[in-house]
């Protein structure tokens, strides 16, 4: 965890919310010189910082509408630094919580050297990341609908269908598959939203690889050219990475990519693992999927799996691999090199 030590004459720390802001500025000795509560207004905001401007550094807890915060203090040449959540517990200790003690408490975390960083997502990127993410829980929330169309199937003891719904003609014939008209109405629901997903996400996941090809088309040939990483998941990876260079290792890059447990050690004892939940989980799940995906009838990496075998169960080999996966996509887009898995699978 990196934490902001730089230092300023000024510090502004805000409780930041959907429709209002908690401001707090404090001088270098924590004198407070502003503790005010506005609107999520620019201008308002602008109007508070405006005679710092230069010498003051603005810092939010990460939560979902940080972005036009961000924007605005790059418009204005604002030092603007992002607050881990699940990091930043200081603010929520403490007998009484309110908004005005908790824009203080950041404003002196700041100050402090206290104050847990998160990544500044690049802009130009931002919102492509955002649709990416949409488009994955659209696609699991269509994997919900074709399993409830198979269990409502087992729940009144019918044959097992034994159709692929992502095809149309198979969707149809659900359509007219089961007896009684209520159940039959359920199902008919799934069938079109299914329709419509289908109408949609193709077009959707074309734009979103046209985006990636202005974006980052190298990265984006470089990790194809892994055996098991297809368009969504090169995609994936491309887009929750951001910035290769913000990981100054590659166990750094691990520990955020979920592939790593961290010990929880006191007194020289060790007390099992913490932690597991921090990080990118979109990363997790994409290298998890490229584990599984890599061995598919590939017998030299069912021969490697085997070998982790005899040292750890299936699911802790394949964790294992998972985690190799993500330190050679580490180290192919920082050397900008593509997949050699003779190399891969040696080492």
């Amino acid at each position: 965890m990196n934490f902001y030590n730089n230092m300023h004459p000024y510090y502004c720390g805000i409780d930041l919310h959907a429709r209002l802001l908690y401001v707090c500025i404090i001088d270098n000795t924590g004198l407070i010189l502003v503790h005010k509560k506005i609107k999520d207004d620019p201008d308002a905001l602008l109007k508070l910082l405006k005679p710092y401007i230069g010498d003051i550094v603005v810092g939010v807890e990460c939560m979902h509408c940080w972005y036009w915060v961000a924007d605005f203090c790059k418009e204005h040449t604002i030092d603007f630094i992002l607050g881990h959540a699940l990091y930043m517990k200081a603010i929520h200790g403490g007998k009484a919580k309110n908004d005005k003690i908790d824009s203080h408490k950041i404003a002196k975390l700041i100050r402090g050297g206290n104050f847990p960083l998160a990544y500044v997502y690049d802009k130009d990127m931002r919102a492509t990341r955002d649709l990416l993410r949409r488009r994955t829980k659209i696609v699991r929330h269509g994997a919900d609908l074709k399993a409830h169309v198979a269990n409502t199937a087992s729940q009144y003891n019918l044959p097992a269908h034994n159709v692929n719904l992502k095809n149309v003609c198979d969707r149809e014939k659900m359509r007219y598959y089961f007896p009684d008209p209520v159940v039959q109405r359920s199902i008919n629901l799934n069938m079109a939203i299914l329709d419509c997903y289908h109408k949609e996400l193709k077009p959707l996941e074309h734009y979103i690889e046209q985006m990636a090809k202005q974006h980052n088309p190298v990265h984006l040939n470089i990790l194809q050219t892994i055996n098991g990483i297809g368009r969504i998941l090169a995609l994936t990876i491309i887009y929750e990475i951001g910035d290769i260079n913000r990981f100054s290792s590659v166990q750094k890059f691990a520990s955020y990519s979920r592939l790593v447990k961290c010990k929880a050690e006191s007194a020289g004892k060790t007390y099992g693992t913490q932690g597991n939940k921090i990080g990118n989980a979109h990363l997790k799940w994409a290298f998890s999927e490229a584990a599984v995906l890599l061995l598919r009838h590939n017998h030299n990496a069912n021969k490697y799996l085997e070998k982790l075998q005899k040292r750890m169960s299936k699911a802790k080999a394949l964790s294992a691999l998972a985690h190799k996966l993500g330190r050679c996509v580490y180290f192919m887009l920082k050397k900008e090199t593509v997949f050699d898995e003779a190399k891969f699978l040696k080492s």
